[in-house]
Protein backbone atom coordinates (compact mmCIF):
# COMPACT_ATOMS: atom_id res chain seq x y z
CA UNK A 1 0.00 0.00 0.00
CA UNK A 2 1.45 3.34 -1.03
CA UNK A 3 2.07 6.06 1.55
CA UNK A 4 -0.19 8.53 -0.29
CA UNK A 5 -3.06 6.03 -0.28
CA UNK A 6 -2.57 5.38 3.45
CA UNK A 7 -2.80 9.12 4.12
CA UNK A 8 -5.89 9.37 1.89
CA UNK A 9 -7.63 6.49 3.70
CA UNK A 10 -6.68 7.83 7.13
CA UNK A 11 -8.06 11.28 6.24
CA UNK A 12 -11.33 9.81 4.99
CA UNK A 13 -11.86 7.65 8.08
CA UNK A 14 -11.04 10.60 10.36
CA UNK A 15 -13.54 12.85 8.60
CA UNK A 16 -16.22 10.16 8.73
CA UNK A 17 -15.66 9.67 12.46
CA UNK A 18 -15.92 13.40 13.11
CA UNK A 19 -19.00 13.75 10.95
CA UNK A 20 -20.74 10.94 12.82
CA UNK A 21 -19.85 12.59 16.14
CA UNK A 22 -21.22 15.97 15.05
CA UNK A 23 -24.11 15.08 12.73
CA UNK A 24 -25.87 12.41 14.75
CA UNK A 25 -29.18 12.50 12.89
CA UNK A 26 -29.89 11.88 9.20
CA UNK A 27 -29.53 15.10 7.23
CA UNK A 28 -31.01 16.49 3.99
CA UNK A 29 -31.74 13.43 1.77
CA UNK A 30 -30.62 10.93 4.41
CA UNK A 31 -34.05 10.94 6.16
CA UNK A 32 -35.38 9.30 3.01
CA UNK A 33 -32.49 6.94 2.28
CA UNK A 34 -31.75 5.72 5.81
CA UNK A 35 -35.24 4.41 6.75
CA UNK A 36 -35.49 2.77 3.33
CA UNK A 37 -32.17 1.00 3.84
CA UNK A 38 -33.17 -0.07 7.36
CA UNK A 39 -36.41 -1.51 5.98
CA UNK A 40 -34.39 -3.57 3.50
CA UNK A 41 -31.96 -4.63 6.24
CA UNK A 42 -34.88 -5.97 8.28
CA UNK A 43 -36.07 -8.01 5.29
CA UNK A 44 -38.95 -5.71 4.33
CA UNK A 45 -38.48 -5.39 0.58
CA UNK A 46 -42.09 -4.42 -0.07
CA UNK A 47 -41.87 -1.00 1.60
CA UNK A 48 -40.91 1.90 -0.64
CA UNK A 49 -40.87 5.61 0.12
CA UNK A 50 -42.57 7.29 -2.87
CA UNK A 51 -40.42 10.41 -2.40
CA UNK A 52 -37.29 8.46 -3.39
CA UNK A 53 -36.57 8.92 -7.09
CA UNK A 54 -33.59 6.56 -7.58
CA UNK A 55 -33.47 2.73 -7.74
CA UNK A 56 -32.59 0.64 -4.67
CA UNK A 57 -28.95 -0.16 -5.49
CA UNK A 58 -27.66 1.77 -2.47
CA UNK A 59 -29.92 -0.12 -0.07
CA UNK A 60 -29.15 -3.50 -1.60
CA UNK A 61 -25.44 -2.73 -1.21
CA UNK A 62 -26.04 -2.04 2.49
CA UNK A 63 -27.92 -5.35 2.85
CA UNK A 64 -24.99 -7.20 1.26
CA UNK A 65 -22.53 -5.48 3.59
CA UNK A 66 -24.74 -6.45 6.53
CA UNK A 67 -24.87 -10.11 5.55
CA UNK A 68 -21.26 -10.51 4.44
CA UNK A 69 -19.45 -8.30 6.96
CA UNK A 70 -22.06 -8.27 9.75
CA UNK A 71 -22.51 -4.50 9.42
CA UNK A 72 -25.34 -3.00 11.40
CA UNK A 73 -27.76 -0.75 9.55
CA UNK A 74 -27.30 2.15 11.96
CA UNK A 75 -26.67 5.61 10.57
CA UNK A 76 -22.86 5.53 11.16
CA UNK A 77 -22.52 2.11 9.52
CA UNK A 78 -24.68 3.10 6.57
CA UNK A 79 -22.47 6.11 6.04
CA UNK A 80 -19.45 3.81 6.25
CA UNK A 81 -20.74 1.83 3.25
CA UNK A 82 -20.54 4.93 1.06
CA UNK A 83 -17.17 5.92 2.52
CA UNK A 84 -15.83 2.49 1.57
CA UNK A 85 -16.70 3.26 -2.04
CA UNK A 86 -14.84 6.57 -1.63
CA UNK A 87 -11.82 4.54 -0.53
CA UNK A 88 -12.20 2.36 -3.64
CA UNK A 89 -12.43 5.37 -5.96
CA UNK A 90 -8.63 5.92 -6.38
CA UNK A 91 -8.23 2.25 -7.29
CA UNK A 92 -10.70 2.29 -10.19
CA UNK A 93 -9.59 5.76 -11.31
CA UNK A 94 -6.00 4.49 -11.54
CA UNK A 95 -6.95 1.78 -13.99
CA UNK A 96 -8.93 4.19 -16.17
CA UNK A 97 -6.18 6.81 -16.17
CA UNK A 98 -3.65 4.16 -17.15
CA UNK A 99 -5.92 3.08 -20.00
CA UNK A 100 -6.04 6.64 -21.34
CA UNK A 101 -2.25 6.89 -21.01
CA UNK A 102 -1.75 3.51 -22.69
CA UNK A 103 0.43 2.29 -19.82
CA UNK A 104 0.24 -0.65 -17.44
CA UNK A 105 -1.43 -0.01 -14.07
CA UNK A 106 0.64 -0.44 -10.89
CA UNK A 107 1.35 -4.02 -9.85
CA UNK A 108 -0.53 -3.53 -6.57
CA UNK A 109 -4.12 -2.33 -6.61
CA UNK A 110 -3.39 -0.65 -3.27
CA UNK A 111 -0.88 1.69 -4.88
CA UNK A 112 -3.07 4.13 -6.83
CA UNK A 113 -1.37 6.80 -8.90
CA UNK A 114 -1.03 10.35 -7.52
CA UNK A 115 -3.44 11.78 -10.08
CA UNK A 116 -6.06 9.18 -9.14
CA UNK A 117 -5.81 10.26 -5.50
CA UNK A 118 -6.06 13.92 -6.51
CA UNK A 119 -9.18 13.26 -8.56
CA UNK A 120 -10.67 11.32 -5.64
CA UNK A 121 -10.42 14.56 -3.68
CA UNK A 122 -12.75 16.23 -6.18
CA UNK A 123 -14.98 18.22 -3.79
CA UNK A 124 -18.40 16.95 -4.87
CA UNK A 125 -17.40 13.29 -4.73
CA UNK A 126 -15.36 13.70 -1.56
CA UNK A 127 -18.11 15.55 0.35
CA UNK A 128 -20.89 13.09 -0.45
CA UNK A 129 -18.63 10.14 0.28
CA UNK A 130 -19.37 10.69 3.97
CA UNK A 131 -23.16 10.86 3.73
CA UNK A 132 -25.59 8.10 2.87
CA UNK A 133 -26.07 9.23 -0.73
CA UNK A 134 -25.91 7.41 -4.07
CA UNK A 135 -23.30 9.68 -5.69
CA UNK A 136 -20.00 7.96 -4.91
CA UNK A 137 -21.18 4.34 -5.34
CA UNK A 138 -22.72 5.41 -8.64
CA UNK A 139 -19.43 7.02 -9.72
CA UNK A 140 -17.36 3.96 -8.75
CA UNK A 141 -19.58 1.60 -10.74
CA UNK A 142 -19.54 3.90 -13.78
CA UNK A 143 -15.73 4.11 -13.75
CA UNK A 144 -15.49 0.33 -13.21
CA UNK A 145 -17.79 -0.18 -16.20
CA UNK A 146 -15.54 1.92 -18.44
CA UNK A 147 -12.45 0.11 -17.12
CA UNK A 148 -13.93 -3.32 -17.86
CA UNK A 149 -14.95 -2.19 -21.36
CA UNK A 150 -11.46 -0.82 -22.00
CA UNK A 151 -10.02 -4.23 -21.09
CA UNK A 152 -12.34 -5.96 -23.61
CA UNK A 153 -14.29 -7.63 -20.81
CA UNK A 154 -17.60 -6.52 -22.25
CA UNK A 155 -19.90 -8.92 -20.44
CA UNK A 156 -18.40 -7.78 -17.15
CA UNK A 157 -18.78 -4.18 -18.31
CA UNK A 158 -22.43 -4.86 -19.13
CA UNK A 159 -23.02 -6.33 -15.67
CA UNK A 160 -21.28 -3.43 -13.95
CA UNK A 161 -23.21 -0.98 -16.12
CA UNK A 162 -26.47 -2.64 -15.16
CA UNK A 163 -25.49 -2.39 -11.49
CA UNK A 164 -24.58 1.28 -11.93
CA UNK A 165 -28.13 1.91 -13.18
CA UNK A 166 -29.48 0.64 -9.87
CA UNK A 167 -27.90 3.71 -8.25
CA UNK A 168 -28.71 6.32 -10.91
CA UNK A 169 -30.96 5.78 -13.92
CA UNK A 170 -28.91 8.16 -16.08
CA UNK A 171 -25.95 5.80 -15.82
CA UNK A 172 -27.39 3.95 -18.82
CA UNK A 173 -25.82 6.76 -20.84
CA UNK A 174 -22.40 6.15 -19.32
CA UNK A 175 -22.77 2.41 -19.92
CA UNK A 176 -23.20 3.11 -23.63
CA UNK A 177 -20.29 5.56 -23.43
CA UNK A 178 -18.13 2.77 -22.01
CA UNK A 179 -18.79 0.74 -25.15
CA UNK A 180 -18.19 3.71 -27.46
CA UNK A 181 -14.91 4.85 -25.90
CA UNK A 182 -13.52 1.32 -25.70
CA UNK A 183 -14.22 0.68 -29.37
CA UNK A 184 -12.84 4.03 -30.48
CA UNK A 185 -9.59 3.30 -28.66
CA UNK A 186 -9.54 -0.23 -30.08
CA UNK A 187 -9.98 1.02 -33.64
CA UNK A 188 -7.42 3.77 -33.15
CA UNK A 189 -4.61 1.56 -31.86
CA UNK A 190 -5.21 -1.87 -33.39
CA UNK A 191 -2.61 -3.21 -35.76
CA UNK A 192 -2.77 -6.00 -38.38
CA UNK A 193 -1.37 -9.32 -37.25
CA UNK A 194 1.76 -10.88 -38.75
CA UNK A 195 1.13 -11.72 -42.41
CA UNK A 196 -2.29 -10.06 -42.34
CA UNK A 197 -3.51 -7.63 -44.94
CA UNK A 198 -4.23 -4.01 -44.12
CA UNK A 199 -7.23 -3.55 -41.87
CA UNK A 200 -10.03 -1.03 -42.25
CA UNK A 201 -9.44 2.26 -40.47
CA UNK A 202 -11.93 4.64 -38.91
CA UNK A 203 -11.23 8.25 -39.87
CA UNK A 204 -10.64 9.89 -36.48
CA UNK A 205 -8.12 12.77 -36.40
CA UNK A 206 -7.13 14.76 -33.33
CA UNK A 207 -10.04 16.89 -32.14
CA UNK A 208 -8.20 20.22 -32.23
CA UNK A 209 -7.09 19.58 -35.81
CA UNK A 210 -10.45 18.34 -37.08
CA UNK A 211 -12.69 20.23 -39.49
CA UNK A 212 -16.40 19.72 -40.24
CA UNK A 213 -15.50 17.65 -43.30
CA UNK A 214 -13.74 15.16 -41.03
CA UNK A 215 -17.06 14.16 -39.49
CA UNK A 216 -18.32 13.38 -42.99
CA UNK A 217 -15.21 11.29 -43.66
CA UNK A 218 -15.73 9.43 -40.39
CA UNK A 219 -19.27 8.53 -41.42
CA UNK A 220 -17.98 7.27 -44.78
CA UNK A 221 -15.35 5.12 -43.07
CA UNK A 222 -17.76 3.65 -40.50
CA UNK A 223 -19.22 0.79 -42.63
CA UNK A 224 -15.73 -0.64 -43.09
CA UNK A 225 -15.12 -1.06 -39.36
CA UNK A 226 -18.67 -1.77 -38.18
CA UNK A 227 -18.41 -5.59 -38.50
CA UNK A 228 -15.36 -5.50 -36.22
CA UNK A 229 -17.15 -3.79 -33.32
CA UNK A 230 -20.75 -5.03 -33.48
CA UNK A 231 -20.15 -8.26 -31.54
CA UNK A 232 -18.83 -6.28 -28.56
CA UNK A 233 -22.13 -4.39 -28.39
CA UNK A 234 -24.19 -7.49 -27.47
CA UNK A 235 -23.80 -7.12 -23.66
CA UNK A 236 -24.67 -3.43 -23.83
CA UNK A 237 -27.69 -4.16 -26.02
CA UNK A 238 -28.89 -6.53 -23.28
CA UNK A 239 -28.46 -3.81 -20.63
CA UNK A 240 -30.25 -1.31 -22.87
CA UNK A 241 -33.19 -3.70 -23.37
CA UNK A 242 -33.48 -4.20 -19.60
CA UNK A 243 -33.43 -0.45 -19.07
CA UNK A 244 -36.08 0.18 -21.74
CA UNK A 245 -38.25 -2.52 -20.14
CA UNK A 246 -37.90 -0.74 -16.79
CA UNK A 247 -38.92 2.62 -18.30
CA UNK A 248 -41.98 1.05 -19.94
CA UNK A 249 -42.95 -0.76 -16.73
CA UNK A 250 -42.38 2.35 -14.58
CA UNK A 251 -44.07 4.75 -16.95
CA UNK A 252 -40.97 6.93 -17.13
CA UNK A 253 -37.33 7.12 -16.06
CA UNK A 254 -38.02 8.68 -12.63
CA UNK A 255 -39.10 6.57 -9.67
CA UNK A 256 -41.30 7.94 -6.92
CA UNK A 257 -41.81 11.70 -6.86
CA UNK A 258 -42.06 12.46 -10.59
CA UNK A 259 -43.67 15.89 -10.14
CA UNK A 260 -40.42 17.64 -9.18
CA UNK A 261 -38.20 15.69 -11.59
CA UNK A 262 -40.01 16.00 -14.91
CA UNK A 263 -37.47 15.86 -17.77
CA UNK A 264 -37.41 19.17 -19.65
CA UNK A 265 -35.10 20.83 -22.14
CA UNK A 266 -32.69 22.83 -19.97
CA UNK A 267 -30.02 24.17 -22.33
CA UNK A 268 -28.40 26.58 -19.82
CA UNK A 269 -27.57 23.56 -17.64
CA UNK A 270 -24.74 22.87 -20.09
CA UNK A 271 -23.49 26.44 -19.63
CA UNK A 272 -23.54 26.05 -15.84
CA UNK A 273 -21.56 22.84 -16.25
CA UNK A 274 -18.90 24.63 -18.29
CA UNK A 275 -18.56 27.36 -15.66
CA UNK A 276 -18.51 24.76 -12.88
CA UNK A 277 -15.83 22.71 -14.66
CA UNK A 278 -13.64 25.75 -15.19
CA UNK A 279 -13.97 26.85 -11.57
CA UNK A 280 -12.78 23.45 -10.36
CA UNK A 281 -10.44 22.44 -13.18
CA UNK A 282 -8.55 25.66 -13.89
CA UNK A 283 -5.18 24.29 -12.67
CA UNK A 284 -5.31 21.67 -15.43
CA UNK A 285 -6.71 24.05 -18.04
CA UNK A 286 -3.76 26.42 -17.71
CA UNK A 287 -1.16 23.63 -17.63
CA UNK A 288 -0.97 23.02 -21.38
CA UNK A 289 2.07 23.89 -23.46
CA UNK A 290 2.49 27.65 -23.55
CA UNK A 291 0.32 28.19 -20.47
CA UNK A 292 -2.28 30.92 -20.23
CA UNK A 293 -0.81 33.24 -22.91
CA UNK A 294 -0.88 30.57 -25.63
CA UNK A 295 -4.36 29.42 -24.65
CA UNK A 296 -5.67 32.99 -24.85
CA UNK A 297 -4.06 33.43 -28.27
CA UNK A 298 -5.65 30.19 -29.46
CA UNK A 299 -9.04 31.24 -28.14
CA UNK A 300 -8.72 34.59 -29.92
CA UNK A 301 -7.69 32.86 -33.15
CA UNK A 302 -10.69 30.52 -32.91
CA UNK A 303 -13.11 33.36 -32.24
CA UNK A 304 -11.87 36.41 -34.15
CA UNK A 305 -8.94 35.07 -36.19
CA UNK A 306 -10.78 35.78 -39.45
CA UNK A 307 -13.97 37.41 -40.62
CA UNK A 308 -15.62 34.02 -41.03
CA UNK A 309 -14.62 32.92 -37.52
CA UNK A 310 -15.87 36.22 -36.11
CA UNK A 311 -19.21 35.67 -37.83
CA UNK A 312 -19.47 32.14 -36.44
CA UNK A 313 -18.62 33.45 -32.97
CA UNK A 314 -21.27 36.17 -33.08
CA UNK A 315 -23.92 33.75 -34.37
CA UNK A 316 -23.00 31.25 -31.64
CA UNK A 317 -23.20 33.89 -28.92
CA UNK A 318 -26.57 35.07 -30.24
CA UNK A 319 -27.86 31.50 -30.23
CA UNK A 320 -26.66 31.03 -26.66
CA UNK A 321 -28.34 34.26 -25.55
CA UNK A 322 -31.53 33.02 -27.20
CA UNK A 323 -31.40 29.71 -25.30
CA UNK A 324 -30.81 31.57 -22.02
CA UNK A 325 -33.96 33.58 -22.73
CA UNK A 326 -36.09 30.55 -23.67
CA UNK A 327 -34.79 27.75 -21.47
CA UNK A 328 -33.65 29.21 -18.12
CA UNK A 329 -35.51 27.40 -15.33
CA UNK A 330 -36.13 28.84 -11.88
CA UNK A 331 -36.68 25.52 -10.12
CA UNK A 332 -38.72 25.67 -6.88
CA UNK A 333 -36.02 23.77 -4.96
CA UNK A 334 -33.37 26.21 -6.14
CA UNK A 335 -35.45 29.20 -5.08
CA UNK A 336 -36.47 27.90 -1.66
CA UNK A 337 -33.77 25.63 -0.15
CA UNK A 338 -31.19 27.97 1.37
CA UNK A 339 -29.09 25.11 2.77
CA UNK A 340 -27.35 24.66 -0.59
CA UNK A 341 -24.61 26.85 -2.07
CA UNK A 342 -26.50 26.93 -5.38
CA UNK A 343 -29.28 28.88 -3.65
CA UNK A 344 -26.85 31.76 -3.02
CA UNK A 345 -25.22 31.50 -6.45
CA UNK A 346 -28.64 31.76 -8.05
CA UNK A 347 -29.92 34.63 -5.92
CA UNK A 348 -26.73 36.69 -5.74
CA UNK A 349 -25.50 36.22 -9.30
CA UNK A 350 -28.25 35.08 -11.66
CA UNK A 351 -31.01 37.06 -9.96
CA UNK A 352 -28.85 40.09 -9.15
CA UNK A 353 -30.06 41.82 -12.32
CA UNK A 354 -32.20 40.63 -15.20
CA UNK A 355 -29.21 41.09 -17.53
CA UNK A 356 -26.88 38.94 -15.41
CA UNK A 357 -27.67 35.58 -17.09
CA UNK A 358 -27.06 37.14 -20.52
CA UNK A 359 -23.86 38.88 -19.46
CA UNK A 360 -22.34 35.53 -18.52
CA UNK A 361 -22.79 34.00 -21.98
CA UNK A 362 -19.39 35.16 -23.36
CA UNK A 363 -17.73 33.59 -20.30
CA UNK A 364 -19.50 30.26 -21.00
CA UNK A 365 -18.31 30.45 -24.60
CA UNK A 366 -14.69 31.02 -23.57
CA UNK A 367 -14.90 28.18 -21.03
CA UNK A 368 -16.17 25.81 -23.73
CA UNK A 369 -13.33 26.77 -26.07
CA UNK A 370 -10.73 26.41 -23.30
CA UNK A 371 -11.85 22.89 -22.50
CA UNK A 372 -12.08 21.95 -26.17
CA UNK A 373 -8.55 23.16 -26.83
CA UNK A 374 -7.11 21.43 -23.76
CA UNK A 375 -8.90 18.12 -24.29
CA UNK A 376 -8.78 18.22 -28.09
CA UNK A 377 -5.01 18.46 -28.04
CA UNK A 378 -4.86 14.96 -26.52
CA UNK A 379 -8.00 13.17 -27.69
CA UNK A 380 -9.45 12.21 -31.04
CA UNK A 381 -12.39 13.92 -32.70
CA UNK A 382 -14.82 11.02 -32.24
CA UNK A 383 -13.78 10.48 -28.62
CA UNK A 384 -14.54 14.15 -27.96
CA UNK A 385 -17.84 13.94 -29.84
CA UNK A 386 -18.88 10.79 -27.94
CA UNK A 387 -18.21 12.37 -24.56
CA UNK A 388 -19.97 15.58 -25.57
CA UNK A 389 -23.07 13.69 -26.72
CA UNK A 390 -23.23 11.77 -23.44
CA UNK A 391 -22.78 14.94 -21.37
CA UNK A 392 -25.60 16.61 -23.31
CA UNK A 393 -27.85 13.58 -22.93
CA UNK A 394 -27.22 13.57 -19.18
CA UNK A 395 -27.60 17.29 -18.48
CA UNK A 396 -30.13 18.67 -20.95
CA UNK A 397 -33.20 16.91 -19.43
CA UNK A 398 -32.38 17.92 -15.82
CA UNK A 399 -34.45 20.91 -14.60
CA UNK A 400 -32.54 21.55 -11.35
CA UNK A 401 -29.15 23.25 -11.04
CA UNK A 402 -27.43 20.62 -8.92
CA UNK A 403 -23.61 20.20 -8.66
CA UNK A 404 -24.01 16.45 -8.11
CA UNK A 405 -25.27 16.11 -11.68
CA UNK A 406 -21.95 17.51 -12.90
CA UNK A 407 -19.72 15.08 -10.99
CA UNK A 408 -19.45 12.18 -13.46
CA UNK A 409 -19.35 14.38 -16.59
CA UNK A 410 -16.62 16.54 -15.05
CA UNK A 411 -14.41 13.67 -13.93
CA UNK A 412 -14.69 11.86 -17.26
CA UNK A 413 -13.86 15.08 -19.11
CA UNK A 414 -10.97 15.84 -16.75
CA UNK A 415 -9.51 12.37 -17.29
CA UNK A 416 -9.29 13.02 -21.03
CA UNK A 417 -6.33 15.28 -20.16
CA UNK A 418 -3.53 12.84 -19.47
CA UNK A 419 -0.46 15.04 -19.90
CA UNK A 420 -0.60 17.09 -16.73
CA UNK A 421 2.64 18.57 -15.36
CA UNK A 422 3.52 17.75 -11.77
CA UNK A 423 3.12 21.36 -10.64
CA UNK A 424 -0.40 21.49 -12.07
CA UNK A 425 -1.34 18.21 -10.39
CA UNK A 426 -0.07 19.52 -7.04
CA UNK A 427 -1.96 22.78 -7.55
CA UNK A 428 -5.12 20.86 -8.45
CA UNK A 429 -4.80 18.72 -5.34
CA UNK A 430 -4.26 21.75 -3.11
CA UNK A 431 -7.23 23.51 -4.71
CA UNK A 432 -9.52 20.54 -4.11
CA UNK A 433 -8.19 20.08 -0.57
CA UNK A 434 -8.77 23.75 0.29
CA UNK A 435 -12.35 23.57 -0.96
CA UNK A 436 -12.91 20.37 0.99
CA UNK A 437 -11.58 21.85 4.23
CA UNK A 438 -13.80 24.90 3.88
CA UNK A 439 -17.01 23.14 2.80
CA UNK A 440 -16.72 20.32 5.34
CA UNK A 441 -15.76 22.78 8.08
CA UNK A 442 -18.79 24.94 7.30
CA UNK A 443 -21.02 21.88 7.20
CA UNK A 444 -19.81 20.51 10.53
CA UNK A 445 -19.08 23.58 12.63
CA UNK A 446 -21.00 26.54 11.24
CA UNK A 447 -24.68 25.62 11.09
CA UNK A 448 -27.04 28.58 11.01
CA UNK A 449 -29.92 28.59 13.43
CA UNK A 450 -33.22 28.37 11.61
CA UNK A 451 -31.50 27.29 8.40
CA UNK A 452 -29.37 24.24 9.14
CA UNK A 453 -26.05 22.95 7.79
CA UNK A 454 -24.74 24.22 4.46
CA UNK A 455 -23.78 21.77 1.75
CA UNK A 456 -23.38 21.37 -1.99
Amino acid sequence: MSASYIVYCAACISVLKELNNVVTEPYMDEPFHVPQAQAYCSGDFATWDPKITTPPGLYIMSVLFKRVFMFKCSLPMLRLTTTLTLLALPIVLTRLLCFYRRIRPPASILAPTPDAIVLSLFPIAWFFGFLYYTEVPSLVFVVATIVAASEDRHWLAGLLGLLSCTFRQTNIIWTLYAYATSQLMYLRYRRPGPGSQDIAKLHDPNADQARPVDLYRSVLSLPGVLPDILSAFVPYAFVLSVFVSFVVWNGGIVLGDKSNHIPVLHVPQVYYFLAFSTAFGWPVLISGAGGIPLMLRKIYARTFGSKFRALITLVSLAAMEFTVKLYTIHHPFLLSDNRHYTFYVWHRIYMFHWLAPYALVPAYFVCALAWFLRVGNEQSMLQTVALSICVLATLLPTPLLEPRYFMIPYLLMRMQIVNVPSWALVLEGLWYAAINVVTMGVFLYLPREGVGRFMW
